[in-house]
């Protein structure tokens, strides 16, 4: 695999980098990006957004926008709860 070098050109990038390893919990600069990588989605319609769901699956805004129940007048109120008396 070929190696992929990265300029860092803002000193408060820089900082927060190292503050993160000095924190403990990452050996390296690429620790640090690796966890902010994978900690955030990907980007909707990218490649890695379509391998993350199992194909035939629906996303939730998809499950939600197909349901069944769309446009019935369902209350999903609960009545007030009033407790109940102590002794």
């Amino acid at each position: 695999m070929p190696t992929m070098t990265i300029e860092i050109h803002s000193p408060e990038v820089e900082a927060i980098i190292r503050s993160r390893m000095a924190a403990g919990g990452f050996r390296n600069a690429e620790d640090v990006i690796v966890q902010a990588l994978m900690s955030t989605p990907p980007a909707e319609g990218s490649a890695n957004a379509a391998r993350r769901r199992p194909a035939g699956r629906k996303s939730l805004a998809q499950l939600f926008a197909d349901s069944p129940f769309k446009g019935l007048d369902i209350d999903f109120e609960r009545d007030s709860d009033y407790g109940r008396d102590a002794e």
